[in-house]
């Protein structure tokens, strides 16, 4: 009734809306060059958010546990590179999506990865102003670069799960077997970034019960020798 009752530029807007959001349910034609497009688009985020940050975060958390100072520089650069070629392949989605597709922003896919964009390459402009050790500021600068890259991956990850939704809506194609995939990898992934807190928990046991046994060795006194020295006086 209040529809009714409005005026005929509402109504003319209203309808306009109405169009616009019909046309946005329409199925999608996929024709060879787009669905080829799709599948690249899917590809490289899912390579940058979905599998190269997340590694990227596990091998950073490895050095905690590690005391080799090689062992720590290799590790550091893996992560370094992994994230930089993270941001490349997230550069080239972004715009693979912004010269091929429609880009209203009228759904949730597209406002999160455009947010998501900034974020991505926000974190390694942090990552490179790290502060020295000792600094006061570096125990903020690391709250700040974890929890930003830690972020990063779980929305990058969500708006997968997203895409796949959606595209499962516009063309009508199941996504089932790569929705399944994605998640098997995620729990797995989650698993190992679990699993390293308590091995490094069990880490720390065996070398304080290594220690403790140690101690215990160095503090057992031998009796003297009772045997009598024989002098030979020439």
């Amino acid at each position: 009734m209040l529809l009714l009752l409005t005026p005929t530029q509402g109504d003319s807007s209203s309808s306009d809306d109405s169009e616009q959001s019909l046309k946005i349910a329409q199925p999608l034609e996929l024709t060879p060059k787009l669905s080829l497009q799709l599948k690249l688009h899917a590809f490289l985020l899912w390579c940058s958010v979905g599998f190269l940050m997340p590694i990227g975060v596990l091998l950073i958390r490895v050095t905690h546990t590690v005391k080799s100072a090689k062992s720590i520089k290799v590790l550091f650069y893996c992560h370094v590179a992994s994230q930089i070629v993270a941001v490349v392949l997230a550069t080239a989605g972004a715009v693979l999506s912004i010269r091929n597709f429609e880009n209203a922003f009228n759904n949730t896919h597209q406002r999160i990865g455009l947010a998501l964009y900034g974020f991505i390459w926000f974190q390694p402009l942090i990552g490179f102003l790290r502060p020295d050790r000792g600094v006061k500021t570096r125990s903020a600068w690391y709250l700040i670069h974890w929890l930003l890259g830690l972020g990063i991956c779980v929305v990058g990850i969500a708006n997968i799960y997203i895409g796949l939704h959606t595209y499962q809506e516009r063309t009508g194609r199941s996504a089932r077997l790569w929705t399944l995939l994605l998640t098997v990898e995620v729990a797995a992934m989650a698993f190992v970034y679990l699993f390293q807190d308590r091995w490094s928990y069990v880490v720390r046991q065996e070398e304080a019960a290594l220690g403790d046994e140690q101690s215990e060795g160095s503090s057992i006194m031998y009796p003297a020798n009772d045997h009598k020295e024989v002098v030979l006086v020439p």
